[in-house]
């Protein structure tokens, strides 16, 4: 009998496959941000304003679905195969995106991309636990936060150029938002297919395909009224069918995979061991703040402090400094040291203080201090999240480490999901009273009353804007005097407070879950290595 023989990896072999690996993964993060700035650009010219949402949950849904798919058939079949097909259905995905004609269309193309983009993300985490031993993994791992980083930045720059410009090559700007994701997947489909050569035994499984049905008919429902509650109403028939649909679809994801035992997508028994089950709750509750969080720094720069869309994702910089330092310290000390657990602890702590301190920035904050938040917040957030899945890929055996990457991605997403609809619904809901009590407070006095008897059409622009979709399209804040538009801009920055502190509050929760993490002995093999160790030790051909 054949087996399949470690191969030792050269740093720079590492290096040349890590270059693939953060390619694909690039795709993934960049297609999340550019997004942001583009898309009133795209809904206002497929004429679908009111639909734009759904490009978003389209693209959601099926990018979390898929996730623990892709983690359960690589660990069946191989990574590379898998990770090609990611990337290609990514590619067809964005292609058709540029093309498409109307709203229903985008979101459709939106669900093709989502697809792809499920295995882009853990694949390449699995990818490096298979080719490098733990002790070494963070300090690899930290580059792909780099991916994430780089593209936060570049994402708003790139929608912002892209939806601004009227044509680039004869074609719409907005649409190379997508067609730009086609030349970059094909160079890492390239470095991929060419360097990506890990040995792999085959072992016959069944596939869980009653789970993977099951978690489809329990979270499409939950997500999309996680994304529509706002707008359908939170007890409207149409939320509560969501409800009852998806808990239905839970309870039997559930049975499923107690069924399938070992075989599920998800399998019980490996979530219930202690490092995994902390991890993947502590990433839930991570993307909950993360998510919560961090989509209201962008909004806060642009209504409070007058940023572009473009400016505010400059002005995000220091966040993104603040993820690399975390992750690159935290990963070379792992390195030297092989302890991982005070990393997630320090990182939680550094959040905690961070999303306080958010709680505490007003409308005339110098914006300097904003900015040392986002360093904090992203140290935090850099020292938690690598660590955290060198942890959970430490802790169970390596034929195991592509569902278990999956899951705490997959968690993490929903916790961010969750987060997203949850804080920006309780955004929406305060703002209105906090922009009235603000505008109540600012006309009793004489500055804000000398500016409306100078110029009385700012009085009715603002009752007109109010009065209408005044949150729906802050755009007339612009043509607002100082004086006039600064009441709304704290009625704002008070309703930010709002969302900060609960994101605060949900954060400790995170960080008392972080405590229960336990330290155990980095491997010194890598996933690889040690599966073929243990296929010669079964057959009795290796050492006793």
């Amino acid at each position: 009998m054949t087996h399949a023989k470690p191969v030792e990896f050269t740093h720079r072999q590492i290096l040349t496959i890590l270059g693939g690996l953060m390619m694909g993964m690039f795709l993934a993060a960049l297609d999340q941000t550019i997004m942001a700035t583009a898309t009133r650009t795209i809904a206002d010219d497929l004429q679908g304003f009111d639909l734009q949402a759904w490009a978003t949950t389209a693209f959601l849904i099926t990018s979390t679905i898929s996730t623990p798919l892709y983690g359960k058939l690589s660990d069946i079949y191989g990574r590379r195969p898998f990770f090609l097909l990611a990337i290609g259905i990514f590619i067809l995905g964005s292609f058709l995106c540029g093309l498409s004609g109307d709203m229903w269309q985008l979101a459709a193309f939106r669900a093709i991309q989502g697809l792809g983009a499920g295995g882009l993300m853990s694949l390449a985490l699995a990818i490096i636990g298979d080719i490098v031993p733990p002790r070494e993994r963070a300090k690899y791992q930290g580059f792909f936060l780099a991916v994430f980083g780089t593209a936060s930045v570049l994402g708003p720059i790139l929608g912002g150029f892209f939806a601004g410009a009227d044509q680039i090559l004869w074609t719409d700007g907005w649409r190379w938002v997508f067609y730009l994701n086609v030349p970059i997947g094909l160079a890492a489909m390239a470095v991929v297919a060419r360097v990506l050569h890990l040995p792999h035994h085959r072992v016959d499984h069944r596939i869980d395909w009653p789970g993977a049905l099951t978690l489809i008919l329990g979270l499409v429902p939950l997500l999309t009224v996680a994304e529509q509650g706002r707008d359908w109403g939170w007890t409207s028939g149409r939320s509560i069918l969501c409800y009852v649909i998806g808990v239905v679809g839970l309870i039997g994801f559930v049975l499923a995979e107690r069924a399938y035992k070992d075989e599920a997508l998800l399998p019980l028994a490996l979530l219930g061991k202690h490092t995994v089950a902390v991890g993947v709750s502590a990433s839930t509750i991570l993307g909950m703040a993360m998510f919560g969080g961090l989509m209201t720094v962008p909004l806060y720069l642009q209504i409070v402090k007058g940023s572009s869309a473009t400016l505010a994702g400059l002005q995000m910089i220091p966040f993104v400094v603040g993820i690399m330092g975390g992750s690159i310290i935290s990963g070379q000390l792992i390195s030297k040291t092989g302890r991982y657990r005070i990393f997630p602890i320090v990182g939680s702590v550094f959040m905690v203080v961070a999303l306080f301190l958010f709680s505490l920035i007003g409308a005339d904050t110098p914006l300097w201090r904003t900015m040392l938040v986002m360093v904090l917040m992203g140290l935090g957030l850099g020292s938690n999240m690598q660590p955290m899945i060198t942890a959970v890929q430490n802790a169970v055996s390596p034929r195991e480490i592509g569902t278990a990457t999956g899951a705490v991605t997959f968690f993490r997403s929903m916790g961010g999901t969750l987060g997203t609809a949850v804080f920006l619904s309780v955004l929406f809901n305060v703002l209105p009273g906090n922009i009235r009590d603000a505008y109540a407070s600012a006309r009793a006095t004489p500055e804000f009353q000398q500016a409306l008897a100078s110029d009385p059409a700012q009085g009715e622009l603002l009752k007109t804007a109010m009065g209408g979709a005044g949150l729906a399209d802050t755009s007339f804040l612009s043509r607002l005097s100082d004086v006039i538009a600064h009441p709304f801009k704290v009625g704002f920055a008070e309703s930010v407070h709002v969302v900060y502190l609960i994101a605060f509050f949900v954060m400790i929760l995170g960080l008392i879950v972080v405590f229960f993490l336990p330290e155990l002995p980095l491997s010194q093999r890598s996933a690889q290595q040690a599966r073929a160790e243990d296929e010669l030790q079964a057959t009795g051909d290796g050492p006793a």
